[in-house]
């Protein structure tokens, strides 16, 4: 049966540079790239926002955060414009503030 090692093999007869270089691009292989969103996937979104205030329901929001995503589920509490966050109230009772930057998707739940 063969056994591999992968790059852990190869180290020991690698430059110091060379491992570090190694270990940065194994690195930036696994950051995740906040996803841009076009006018239409925008105004999809606001739409289900309204809707879901509007009938008091749960939404289901995936955000982006500190090279990240996130998953937050609760109602819409307050939508502050001129900061351009959501606030929006958790299972928990508490308020969490989300800025509309950071959305990468909204669901309804």
């Amino acid at each position: 049966m063969l056994r591999d090692r992968g790059s852990i093999k190869w180290t020991a007869m690698m430059l110091p540079e060379q491992v570090k270089a190694l270990r940065q691009f194994d690195w930036e292989q696994e950051k995740k790239v906040k996803p841009e969103l076009d006018e239409q996937q925008l105004e999809m979104m606001e739409e289900t926002i309204c809707e879901a205030m509007e009938h008091h329901l749960e939404l289901c929001f995936t955000y982006f955060d500190q090279e990240e995503f996130h998953l937050l589920i609760g109602k819409v509490h307050f939508v502050d414009v001129d900061k351009k966050e959501l606030r929006i109230l958790d299972f928990h009772g508490d308020v969490n503030r989300l800025k509309i930057r950071n959305l990468a998707d909204v669901k309804i739940r």
